[in-house]
């Protein structure tokens, strides 16, 4: 005769019963790891192969099965309870891939990383095939990040800013500086040549850009002249060199990304002398970005490429 029920242990099937109502869908945890991982409705959405209301729902779904918020919802910052369910969801979801003899392939890895226009063009995707031969699992997503107005995507994992660095709202490092110096045609010099010392500036069309100012460069010229308040402006720098290029004047051009147009003699230096821009490059993101390896790897490359 059986002596379950007088044993003082549990039945089986009552003990997993139980168990099965406290665990939430696979698909809401699934979730909520790429939501805390990505911090985009967006970027969850495409990963998991789903609709963003449907990203919605389930972590709705999770947190009323729960009974707790996991997420700040301004930013899809996570909560303190939602910070220690993270890491337990993590290691289930680990276990659960380890299968006995049965190795799973790791998924790829999505980095979307806003870019200023002539930045990405002159300095970084010349060298992006550096970055996705020595990380080939890694996905690139480049979109184009507008300074002056400061249009960054919301969902962007990383942003290159020129600027002075002074960022209250992420933490950022420095990834490139450089020297600048006037550049003109070949066509603009033979138009108003020769041009041969600083002072002949003084009657030639200067172009603008509120991304690069002259002063800098007329004080190590020796020169006591103001800003140009006169003339073509363009805000940004690959404009600025082209509209340089056409013959419309003289620009102030950083030599990095200046580059393309020096190499291929669509610009020429005027004279050697260079002056050190008072702005860089920054790579910039929010706070805890770097938690994820893709984003500290790219950064850690970036550091060095640049």
């Amino acid at each position: 005769m059986s002596t379950s029920r007088h044993s003082g242990q549990r039945p089986s099937r009552f003990f997993d019963s139980r168990l099965a109502r406290r665990i939430p869908p696979i698909q809401c945890l699934l979730t909520f790891e790429a939501l805390a991982r990505l911090r985009s409705v967006t970027l969850t959405a495409e990963e998991l192969s789903v609709t963003p209301s449907a990203v919605s729902h389930r972590v709705r779904q999770l947190e009323q099965t729960l009974g707790t918020q996991l997420f700040g919802r301004a930013d899809f910052s996570l909560t303190t309870e939602g910070q220690a369910y993270l890491q337990q969801v993590r290691e289930g979801l680990s276990a659960l891939q380890c299968f006995p003899n049965h190795p799973v392939a790791p998924g790829r890895a999505r980095l979307k990383i806003a870019v200023t226009p002539t930045f990405a063009r002159c300095m970084l995707i010349p060298r992006l095939a550096q970055f996705t031969e020595a990380y080939p699992e890694i996905d690139i997503a480049l979109q184009v990040a507008i300074p002056l107005l400061d249009v960054v995507a919301e969902d962007a994992d990383l942003m290159v800013r020129y600027g002075m660095g002074h960022y209250a709202d992420v933490e950022h490092m420095e990834i490139a500086r450089d020297v600048y110096t006037p550049l003109a045609s070949p066509g603009f010099l033979r138009r108003y040549g020769p041009i041969q010392h600083p002072e002949d500036l003084r009657d030639l069309p200067l172009l603008r850009s509120p991304l690069e100012s002259w002063r800098p460069w007329f004080q190590a010229a020796g020169l006591d002249w103001v800003e140009p308040s006169e003339g073509s402006q363009f805000n940004d720098i690959g404009l600025l060199c082209d509209a340089a290029a056409a013959g419309l004047g003289v620009a102030p051009v950083r030599l990095k990304l200046g580059a393309p147009w020096l190499d291929n003699s669509a610009l020429v230096r005027l004279f050697d002398l260079d002056a050190p821009s008072p702005h860089a490059h920054y790579l910039c993101w929010r706070t805890g970005t770097m938690d994820r390896w893709e984003c500290q790897a790219f950064a850690e490359w970036m550091g060095k490429a640049m």
